[in-house]
């Protein structure tokens, strides 16, 4: 039998208002001083100082670092660690999507280990957990609150560092819809989107197991019903609570299933061009995953009857192949690109992205392995 492991934080606030309790938790755990890991869309937005406000009351110090761009970098978890130890800050919050939260897992793994980010590119590279994070989310999304995965944009070679980490799993994570409502339909399709290939990829991963195809399955069902209804209409509570779950849920597969070729490919685009995460995945999980049905057809029928697709009298291939056609409708309908060539891609950088993405982390559990130049025709279908 093969052996696994399963990771999630300790502690999970699900529901509204649920981010009041977030300074009576830091002080619980001894707490002194935090350092709140922000972007500075979500401090104009008053989050930040609201969530200052409440740790305030609950008798620590707060100091706030909102510079954290879309995709972090490592100069971004250098300042955040700077202000960290002159501060003489003691605990972590991270405020917003997966941006903050990966910048602050960042700065707390460093903080706690020494060295640089780039030490810790590469699975379980630390020696010691990392100090106390709040992971507070604001998107549904990524579930970088919960998962010992963290993205950093390394800027010297313009790839994403895949740092995949036990000790980068937050102490204990917050999902609020109070904090979601306000997100526009651009970035509520884009996180959705990203949780749905968090689930797929998981799913037909070669490290799934029992629990993490559950996880999967059930955030897949409940994506295609409220992700479109969240898109829609920003402030349809009942859409953003079900797309918390959904996005959770698919946090809990793919933080112990893991990913494919979809993250592996995704991650060298957000690190060359800079571009957004989720809406990378977006675009290249139809490609992916049809490189992938020769592997696991019968998965890909299970991902359609999740998907909520009628498959009765269809053979295993028709059935699966409904997944990707339902897949491409969901992105069609929230204005999803076609390709990256409508975001600025060139077909001449083809060779390097596919070289950097075969040795992505997330490359190892895709359940169809690829050559170079089949890597390079899923990117140049993606175009």
């Amino acid at each position: 039998m093969a052996t696994s492991e399963f990771y999630m934080p300790t502690v999970n606030l699900f529901g509204v208002n649920k981010v009041q309790e977030v300074g009576s938790r830091l002080n619980g755990l001894g707490c002194k001083k935090t350092l709140i890991v922000t972007d500075k869309g979500i401090k104009s937005l008053g989050y930040a100082d609201q969530v200052a406000g409440i740790v305030r009351e609950a008798g620590l110090e707060v100091v706030i670092y909102s510079e954290v761009k879309p995709n972090p970098t490592d100069k971004n978890v250098e300042a955040g660690l700077k202000i960290f130890t002159e501060e003489n800050c003691d605990s972590i919050i991270s405020l917003g999507g997966g941006s903050p939260h990966d910048c602050a897992k960042g700065i707390g793994l460093v903080a706690a280990n020494g060295g640089t980010i780039h030490d810790y590119e590469g699975v379980d590279r630390s020696a010691k957990p990392m100090v106390p994070l709040a992971a507070i989310n604001t998107t549904a999304g990524t579930a970088s609150e919960m998962t010992k995965f963290t993205i950093i944009t390394d800027t010297s070679r313009k790839v994403k560092m895949a740092i995949v980490d036990k000790h980068v799993t937050p102490t204990f994570s917050v999902n609020d819809p109070m904090l979601m409502i306000g997100m526009p339909p651009s970035l509520t399709a884009a996180t959705g989107l990203d949780a749905l290939t968090h689930a797929i990829e998981a799913y037909v991963s070669t490290a799934a197991t029992p629990i993490t195809d559950a996880c999967a399955l059930k955030a897949i069902e409940i994506i295609p019903e409220f992700l479109p209804r969240a898109f829609a209409n920003g402030q349809d509570l009942e859409a953003r609570e079900q797309m918390i779950y959904a996005q959770y849920l698919a946090g809990m597969a793919f933080n112990n299933a893991s990913l494919g070729y979809v993250h592996a490919i995704a991650h060298q685009f957000g690190g060359f061009y800079d571009l957004p995460h989720g809406v990378c995945n977006a675009i290249l999980l139809p490609h992916v995953s049809r490189f992938n049905l020769v592997a696991r057809p019968d998965r890909f029928r299970d991902i359609a009857i999740a998907l909520g697709e009628n498959v009765k009298g269809l053979s295993t291939y028709e059935a699966a192949e409904k997944a990707i056609a339902t897949i491409e409708r969901l992105a069609r309908d929230m204005n999803i690109p076609n390709g990256f060539k409508e975001l600025g891609a060139n077909e001449e950088d083809i060779p390097v992205l596919a070289e950097h993405a075969m040795t992505d982390a997330c490359a190892a559990t895709n359940p169809r392995k690829a050559k170079l130049e089949e890597v390079m025709e899923i990117i140049r279908q993606a175009m």
